[in-house]
């Protein structure tokens, strides 16, 4: 156990900071029994670096599958090729909208206190995307999203503008483990956007690209796979990156009939306010009336801020 573990059981003895440490012991216990972990995660966790620590999960055979945003999948790459273009704003809080404005007007997206350059980061992936659309159009053959950003990692396209060390890049490493990647509602994105307004276009086939469907079908066709001995499900904030992946347990005992055990492990982290109106903020025992998690699925949730608890525990699960 290195010096962040240890500090964690020393110092972390009493409410979210008690539910941290209970959370990342049955993450690392669930993992040494041969379970499987499914990552599902929301928020702008790319943009906060989360990658530092999350890499490494990956590269460690710490995290097997992962939900995520299609701003998640985008803006990891994003902060790989235009970091140094990227505008910290530590009083972000106190802009005004013509200062906002500003930022527009400079084709500077800010995400809390942090702003993506446009044309560094969402046009240079955009631009090196599109020839791997026009590729497979003229192929005949269809991709999930994430594997286009795959082929074009692997293939070494960005390496010429890589600007952070690439080890702390979650999406390279990912690539390089061909690690199954599901995502909800990825039109929801940047370059979901840019792909929805090329095909307005007419500049290229909508059937290039896979579906929604097409992923919950795959997820499905994963879990029967690895259902046994057990499959976690960590959550790092709430909404489609959440809701998504973890109906497909529910949608293979009853509306198919196939016998596959609940999620093994449950833990969210969330700021959502807990209520019983709002996916967000619903309690895990709720989760047991859908069919989702059983009587006796350890269950955690830690109110807290997900830039800092995820890193945290990702830094007791690799023993750091």
């Amino acid at each position: 156990m290195g010096p962040v573990s240890q500090f964690i059981e020393r110092n972390f003895k009493h409410f979210n900071a008690a539910a941290l440490v209970d959370a990342a012991r049955e993450f690392k216990n669930q993992i040494e029994k041969g379970n499987k972990m499914m990552l599902a995660m929301a928020g702008a966790m790319s943009t906060a670096e989360l990658g530092i620590s999350l890499a490494e999960m990956i590269r460690q055979d710490k995290i097997h599958i992962i939900s995520c945003t299609g701003a998640n999948l985008e803006e990891d790459l994003f902060n790989l090729v235009a970091h140094k273009h990227y505008k910290r704003l530590p009083n972000y809080r106190d802009l005004t909208p013509e200062q906002e404005k500003e930022l527009f007007n400079n084709k500077l997206n800010r995400v809390t206190d942090t702003t993506i350059p446009e044309e560094e980061a969402m046009r240079r992936v955009e631009d090196i995307l599109f020839e791997y659309w026009k590729k497979a159009e003229a192929e005949g053959k269809r991709y999930f999203p994430h594997e286009y950003f795959y082929q074009a990692l692997l293939d070494g396209r960005f390496e010429q503008f890589y600007q952070i060390d690439p080890k702390d890049s979650w999406l390279l490493a990912a690539a390089q483990k061909n690690l199954p990647i599901v995502i909800g509602g990825w039109e929801d994105s940047t370059i979901g956007n840019v792909f929805a307004a090329r095909v307005m276009e007419g500049k290229i086939s909508l059937n290039v690209m896979k579906t929604g469907v097409e992923y919950m079908i795959y997820l499905a066709e994963w879990y029967k796979n690895n259902a046994k001995p057990g499959v976690g499900f960590f959550q790092i904030g709430g909404g489609i990156a959440g809701d998504f992946p973890i109906c497909v347990v529910p949608m293979l005992i009853q509306d198919m009939n196939i016998d596959v055990p609940f999620w093994s492990y449950f833990c969210q982290i969330s700021d959502s306010t807990t209520s019983y109106g709002s996916y967000s903020g619903a309690v895990p025992n709720e989760k047991i009336t859908w069919g989702k998690l059983d009587v006796d699925t350890p269950k955690f949730i830690i109110e807290s801020d997900a830039t800092i608890v995820a890193p945290l525990i990702f830094a007791y699960v690799l023993g750091w």
